[in-house]
C-alpha cells in the first residue's frame, strides 16, 4: 500500500461523482430528476380510464423492453419482488414434488416457505455462499423453485442449458436482480419475477409476475393448497382474472412510483434498449472485476468466474491478517472501513448482507456509470490499508 510521509495511507483525490451502490434499493439512472415526474394521475382513482391505461402502457413497455415471449402475461401486484414471488409459490404450487436451489438468504427465504406450505415431497438443493448447487440433481418431472442471481453471495445461474426443454414441471424463477441485466432463455421457465427498484432504479413497493403459458395452464386446472388471501388470487371460478395482467392491479399502487417507473423504462429505451442495459452491467462488472484482479487483498465471493453476478458484486478479504480474526472482528473490521468511506460521501451502502460472509456487495447494475467504480475502487484499497495500518498499531501496544 502506498503511504504519505506521515506513514498514513495515500488518500485518493477523485470521488465518485455518486457514492450510491446500494443493492436495493438501486441508484437512479444519470440523470433522473423529480420534476420530471408525471403528476397528473396523483389523487386519482387508479380504476379509472385514463390511469389504468397509464399503468397498462408500464406492463406493455416493461413486456417489450424486457423481450418477453408474446404469449407471456405480466401484471402488477403488491409487495414488491417478495410479494410476486410468494403469490408464485402459493397460487401454483402442490401439484407435483418440488425441488428448490438455495445458495444464499433470499433462496433460503423460500425453501422455509415451501417448507411451512407442507410441500409434500421437498427437495433442497443446497451450497455455501459463494457456491451453486449441483444442477445436474434437477428433476425434470418436479417444480423447480430458484432465483436467477444469489443478490446476497453474488452468485448467479451461468445460464439455463441446464435444464430440460420438455420437462414437464414448471420452473419459478425469482430474476429480481437479473432481469434486464443479463441474458435470460425465457423459453426454459414459466414464472418469472422482479421489482422496479433494483435494475431500473425506480421506486420500491411494486412487484411485476411474468407468467407463461404452462403457468396460466396450471392455474386454471388445480386448485391451491389452501384459501388464498385477496392480495394473492390470480384466478375466479377456474380462470385468469386477466384484468391483473391489462392494469387492474389487485390492490392500489402508488401512481406516483408508476409515474417514476415510467421513466426508468424511457430512459432504458432511450439509450438503446435491453442490450445497451447488458452492456453497461458487464463494463461494471469488468470494472471491478480488472481491480479484483490487481489488488491482493480482496477477492470475488463466488469461486467460479462464469457465476460471479455482474449487479450484486459480492466481495470477501483474503488478506491473511484479517482471515485470522474471528468473524465478530471481521464483521467490525469491515464496519470500520464502511463507515470511513461514508464519511469521505465515496460509497453508500456497500456493506454484506447481514447473513452472508464479512464483506463488500457493490451494485453493478445499469444505472451505476462505469466511471463512479473506477473512482470507488481506490477508495477501497484506501480503507483497507487504513485497517491494515490500525491492525499493526494495535500488535506493536
Amino acid at each position: 500500500m502506498n503511504e504519505e510521509a506521515d506513514g498514513l495511507p495515500v488518500r485518493p483525490s477523485v470521488k465518485p461523482a455518486d457514492p450510491r451502490f446500494s443493492s436495493g434499493p438501486c441508484k437512479k439512472y444519470p440523470g433522473w430528476d423529480i420534476t420530471h415526474l408525471n403528476t397528473d394521475f396523483l389523487g386519482r382513482s387508479h380504476r379509472a380510464k385514463l390511469p389504468q391505461q397509464r399503468l397498462r402502457a408500464a406492463i406493455d413497455k416493461s413486456h417489450r423492453l424486457l423481450g418477453l415471449p408474446s404469449d407471456w402475461r405480466l401484471g402488477i401486484v403488491p409487495g414488491s419482488d417478495t410479494g410476486a414471488f410468494e403469490i408464485a409459490m402459493w397460487s401454483l404450487l402442490g401439484a407435483r414434488p418440488v425441488d428448490a436451489l438455495v445458495w444464499e438468504s433470499f433462496s433460503s427465504d423460500w425453501a422455509k416457505d415451501l417448507q411451512a406450505l407442507g410441500i409434500e415431497e421437498l427437495n433442497l438443493l443446497q451450497a455455501d455462499y459463494g457456491e451453486l448447487p449441483d444442477l445436474s440433481r434437477v428433476n425434470a418431472a418436479h417444480d423447480l423453485v430458484m432465483v436467477y442471481n444469489g443478490t446476497t453471495s453474488g452468485v448467479c445461474l451461468p445460464d439455463l442449458d441446464w435444464l430440460d426443454a420438455d420437462r414437464d414441471g414448471l420452473v419459478l424463477c425469482d430474476a429480481t436482480s437479473a432481469a434486464y441485466a443479463m441474458p435470460i432463455d425465457f423459453g426454459k421457465l414459466d414464472v418469472v419475477t422482479w421489482s422496479w427498484q433494483k435494475v431500473l432504479g425506480s421506486e420500491g413497493a411494486h412487484g411485476m409476475l411474468a407468467l407463461g403459458p404452462r403457468a396460466v395452464a396450471r392455474l386454471e386446472s388445480s386448485q391451491p393448497r389452501y384459501p388464498l388471501p385477496k392480495l394473492f388470487r390470480l384466478t375466479r371460478n377456474g380462470q385468469l382474472v386477466e384484468g391483473i395482467f391489462m392494469g387492474a392491479t389487485i390492490n392500489t399502487p402508488s401512481m406516483l412510483a408508476l409515474e417514476d417507473l415510467h421513466l426508468a423504462l424511457d430512459w432504458a429505451d432511450g439509450i438503446g434498449g435491453l442490450e445497451t442495459l447488458w452492456q453497461r452491467t458487464r463494463d461494471n462488472f469488468d470494472c471491478i472485476d480488472s481491480w479484483v484482479g490487481q489488488s491482493p487483498w480482496i477477492d470475488w465471493l463466488a469461486r467460479a468466474p462464469a457465476t460471479r453476478s455482474p449487479t450484486s458484486m459480492c466481495l470477501q478479504v483474503v488478506d491473511d491478517d484479517f482471515r485470522r480474526m474471528s468473524r465478530e472482528d471481521q464483521q467490525q473490521a469491515i464496519n470500520a472501513m464502511l463507515v470511513r468511506l461514508e464519511a469521505e460521501n465515496v460509497a453508500l451502502d456497500i456493506g454484506n448482507y447481514r447473513s452472508a460472509p464479512p464483506g463488500f456487495r457493490v451494485w453493478g447494475g445499469a444505472t451505476v456509470e462505469t466511471s463512479d467504480l473506477a473512482a470507488l475502487t481506490p477508495w477501497l484499497d484506501w480503507a483497507f490499508a487504513g485497517f491494515k495500518q490500525s491492525l499493526q498499531e494495535n500488535q506493536h501496544d
